[in-house]
């Protein structure tokens, strides 16, 4: 049997991609235990919804217009809003999980996994745990413990600038990264060089191959 509006979890999207967050709307709403109280593509709009909706649960992107999901979670802290964020990705887990949960996240979830994986971390976060994919909880669990230690160069990336590092390493163009962030390819040109100073690279060519091998290998960030 349905539970009532009153009673169902209340699930805020922060999606810029509208066919996406329809879909995601869709399939969350097909639940019978939750109900979205409230979407949106941007950050400013995400908080008014979280002051008048109160939210049980907010799934927001880490790409966002003219921002991302860690000024988001920023947001929240600053404001001491204890929301419980489950961050959705189109980038590797390596790349963003560590730095999402330092930031108060409660879980992170690449956007190629399936529609019953997504639903369970939801499930899981509402639980009030913390969802991470087995692979990520394992390199994280080696990092604990010192048997895997990542470069602290890519600590020293702003996380604006570790977007930009990893679309490169997935082999997009400036104007593709312009586009996907919706930045200028002035301002993308002006986080290459920030990225290059930082990591010691001389060339386009030195930070396309460190990219690139930081990708494919899952580098944390």
């Amino acid at each position: 049997m349905k539970r009532s509006t009153e009673e169902k979890t209340k699930v805020l999207l922060v999606e810029d991609h509208a066919m996406f967050r329809e879909r995601l709307a869709l399939l969350i709403s097909q639940d019978f235990d939750m109900t979205i109280c409230g979407e949106t593509d941007n950050i400013q709009e995400a908080l008014e919804i979280v002051q008048s909706a109160k939210p049980d649960l907010a799934l927001i992107d880490i790409t966002l217009k003219g921002s991302s999901g860690l000024e988001f979670l920023k947001d929240l802290k600053a404001r001491e809003i204890n929301l419980p964020v489950l961050v959705l990705s189109m980038h590797e887990e390596a790349l963003y999980a560590e730095r999402v949960l330092a930031a108060g996240a409660k879980g992170y979830i690449t956007k190629h996994e399936s529609s019953q994986t997504l639903l369970r971390a939801i499930q899981c976060v509402i639980e009030g745990k913390v969802y991470l994919s087995e692979h990520m909880t394992e390199t994280l669990l080696r990092k604990m413990s010192g048997q895997d230690v990542s470069s602290s160069a890519m600590k020293r990336l702003t996380d604006r600038e570790l977007e930009v590092f990893q679309l490169i390493g997935a082999g997009r163009t400036t104007r593709e990264i312009a586009e996907t962030l919706r930045l200028g390819i002035t301002t993308v040109d002006t986080y290459r060089t920030r990225i290059k100073e930082k990591l010691g690279l001389r060339n386009g060519t030195q930070l396309q191959h460190y990219a690139s091998n930081c990708v494919q290998q899952g580098m944390a960030g």
